[in-house]
């Protein structure tokens, strides 16, 4: 799929601080500059976590962190797997890049993303990219598991639009 980019500070967090998931583990809390070795370990084991919480099938997962950057290698079955996984990974917290290696077994045309602006809803959304707002469940199919309820989408948030 290639390099997609993503807001930075909009996504999942690691779970609390990034200081202190990155040094749970120590047990001087003094310092103040954060490991990259340990932020990019934390970051490529959030990304993992949320993959297999979503129950998006992905053969051989590789997930690599550097700095704001993501890198996604493995097999898929199909273009809207490796287009979940693409935004699992940039919706996470201080992540603004993902290189998606992915290798889709079935190839069909990629979606268009979508960034979520101030006073998005998702049927503002359909009503834009379809002309009626009524096919918000497209959008909102399209991305699940990531989005829980049509109405809690976030600014910054990136969205899968299907073609129809």
């Amino acid at each position: 799929m290639g390099l997609f980019d993503f807001v930075t500070e909009a996504g999942s967090k690691l779970g609390g601080k990034i200081y202190d998931v990155v040094h749970k583990d120590e047990p001087d809390q003094s310092v103040t500059k954060l490991d990259p070795i340990k932020v990019n370990a934390a970051r490529e084991k959030s990304i993992t976590a949320n993959i297999e919480e979503s129950g998006v099938q992905v053969e051989g997962l590789q997930v690599l962190a550097d700095g704001k950057t993501a890198t996604l290698k493995g097999t898929v079955n199909s273009q809207a797997c490796s287009e979940k996984l693409t935004l699992i990974a940039g919706n996470q917290f201080g992540i603004g890049t993902v290189d998606c290696q992915l290798v889709v077994e079935t190839p069909e045309p990629e979606s268009q993303l979508y960034t979520v602006k101030s006073g998005d809803t998702l049927s503002k959304i359909a009503k834009a990219f379809y002309g009626d707002a009524s096919k918000y469940p497209v959008i909102f199919e399209a991305n699940q598991p990531m989005l829980e309820n049509p109405d809690k989408i976030f600014v910054g948030q990136n969205l899968r639009i299907p073609a129809v």
